[in-house]
Formats: structure tokens, sequence, C-alpha cells
């Protein structure tokens, strides 16, 4: 009885050495596939998620700065236009400041 169980003490830990085998082989092809597919994936210009989703954030940022941006044009073009409103200038004119036209000086004639 007694080298009954010693012989199954011994299958056992063949058993588990062939477990702790299989587990790294296992490991190790999964991590050549994975390798491989992601070889796969760059050759053809596919990107990972991580990928992705990064891409996605800078270009969700970049479109809010550049509406704050075309607001902040729009708002300095609205007060430049009110600078330079007909009526705006007729009243620098009544106070004698004029419009310009009073300072420039004829065209020149030609041959002459």
């Amino acid at each position: 009885m007694r080298s009954d169980n010693r012989f199954l003490d011994d299958l056992a830990k063949v058993a588990n050495g062939a477990l702790a085998a299989a587990a790294g082989a296992r490991q190790e092809v999964e991590h050549i596939v994975q390798r491989r597919f992601e070889r796969f994936l760059n050759e053809r210009g596919w990107v990972t998620r991580e990928e992705f989703e990064a891409v996605r954030d800078m270009a969700a940022t970049a479109r809010e700065e550049q509406e704050a941006l075309a607001a902040r044009v729009e708002e300095l073009e609205k007060k430049a236009a009110a600078r330079r409103s007909p009526a705006r200038r007729a009243a620098g004119a009544a106070r004698g400041r004029g419009t310009g036209a009073e300072t420039r000086k004829p065209p020149a004639e030609p041959g002459g």
C-alpha cells in the first residue's frame, strides 16, 4: 500500500509539473498571437482603442478652443464695426474733425 501512495504522489507531481508547463506555454502562445495581431493592425494603418480615444479627446478640445476663438473674433469684429459706423463718422465731422476727404490731394494730371 505504501508503494501505491508513493506512486500516486509521484504521479501527482508529474501532473502538476505538466499543468504548470502547459500554463506557461499557453501564456507564451497568447503573447505571440497578440504581437502578431498588433503587427497585422499596424501594417494596415488601424489604431488601438486607446489611440483612437486619445485623438478623439484632442479633437474635442481643439473644437472647443476653435469655437471660443470664433466667438471672440465675432465680438471683436462687432466692436470694430461699431467704431466705423457712419453715425459716428458724422458726429466726428460735426465736431470739426472731418472725414478725411478734405485733406486729400487731387491726383496729379499726366504730363504736367
